[in-house]
């Protein structure tokens, strides 16, 4: 009876020691940002030709590198022509 129980008690260590997994390789710390970047964003190539036009920070919001758009031109003076009234 103790040998039956020792074998059955040995048998079970050895079928749920196959259960054990091994652990995951440890993660490789990510490389400094290029200079210019700023950390903790993820660079955007919007139109797809291989210049980073922008990066998305940690919140989602888009911040694009282009200067914004001049402002339009002023419109003409007003001419002396015309009826007088």
């Amino acid at each position: 009876m103790r040998f039956q129980s020792r074998l059955l008690i040995a048998a079970t260590g050895l079928a749920l020691g196959a259960c054990t997994k091994t652990p995951p390789p440890p993660v490789a710390v990510a490389p400094p940002p290029p200079p210019g970047a700023v950390a903790g964003s993820t660079a955007a190539d919007r139109d797809g030709d291989g210049i980073v036009d922008g990066y998305y920070t940690s919140d989602g919001i888009y911040h694009s590198l282009a200067p914004p758009p001049p402002p339009p031109p002023p419109p003409p003076p007003p001419t002396r022509r015309g009826e007088r009234g």
